[in-house]
């Protein structure tokens, strides 16, 4: 059949910022109506090109392996396999697609959960992927200059959201893992929020878990309490300005660690490591 024909439409938008040198970049995003029995390849792609269905039905084989899609359905295309995909002859497919690459597209992919074992699943009936699909070919097709950043942030949230369809319920750890994940969760945000004078209950409350539960678990794997792991965190934090910004005040030290009180800075700056923190300053720097 031929594609100019009525019922027929196809249209593409390419990221307005060419960029192959990121760790992850979308190419371009696109949508079309196709013909009955439309099809493309077999073929090989150098990039991964992610397709949902949005109406109608057709066929995807993914080396050799046929699959039969219908709308609400969606396809991962890798790069270097042999892919070939057609329309329904009586119902043929609408679908969107956003194709991206970069050297850790892979790694993103998989930890998504699609697998070359697994490369078609079906986004939730409430799924936000068909949204965000339109919402990246319109900020192509807008050519602002923040197009690249608003797509990469798009195509994370489309990932997050096939994550949560192929794992489901596997991604909730097991009852023997879930003390290492809370102590893990534990350690980041205590790394991530240190220099803010946050406390164990606001970690606590941030992360969802019960104060007791959390000391509990994480004294067990790391054998010390979580106030006592924050403070060392902190002093280690401090340790560091001091030798390296001798521009900084102590109290000004203190507050870049979360801890506004410079009295109760110091003395535990003194417990932990038998000197104030001006002697140890005075120490390393020579003076």
């Amino acid at each position: 059949m031929n594609e100019h024909q009525a019922g027929f439409s196809y249209s593409v938008a390419p990221n307005p910022v060419y960029d192959n040198k990121g760790r992850l970049y979308v190419l371009f995003a696109g949508e079309s109506q196709t013909l009955p029995e439309h099809k493309i390849g077999p073929k090989i792609y150098d990039y991964f090109l992610l397709h949902v269905v949005e109406e109608g039905r057709g066929t995807f084989t993914h080396e050799g392996q046929p699959y039969s899609l219908e709308a609400g359905d969606a396809f991962l295309i890798r790069p270097g396999r042999l892919v070939s995909y057609a329309s329904d002859r009586h119902r043929p497919w609408r679908y969107r697609w956003i194709a991206f690459a970069g050297p850790s597209a892979g790694e993103v992919v998989d930890t998504a959960g699609l697998t070359p074992q697994h490369p078609v699943f079906r986004p939730a009936p409430e799924s936000d992927i068909p949204r965000l699909l339109q919402h990246t070919l319109d900020v192509f097709r807008s050519r602002r200059a923040g197009a690249h950043l608003s797509s990469l942030g798009y195509l994370y949230l489309i990932l997050a959201a096939a994550e949560d369809v192929v794992r489901g319920d596997d991604a909730i750890p097991a009852a023997e893992t879930a003390g290492s994940l809370a102590v893990k969760q534990m350690i980041r945000y205590m790394t991530d929020q240190y220099a803010h004078p946050v406390s164990i209950e606001d970690m606590c409350q941030s992360l969802g878990y019960n104060r007791a539960y959390l000391s509990r678990v994480f004294k067990q794997e790391t054998g010390t309490a979580p106030v006592t792991y924050l403070l060392r965190l902190r002093i280690d934090k401090a340790r560091a300005l001091l030798r390296e910004r001798p521009d900084l005040s102590v109290q000004q030290i203190a507050s870049s660690v979360g801890l506004t009180d410079p009295l109760y800075f110091s003395r535990q700056f003194q417990r932990l490591h038998g000197q104030s923190p001006t002697a140890y300053r005075e120490s390393v720097l020579g003076r």
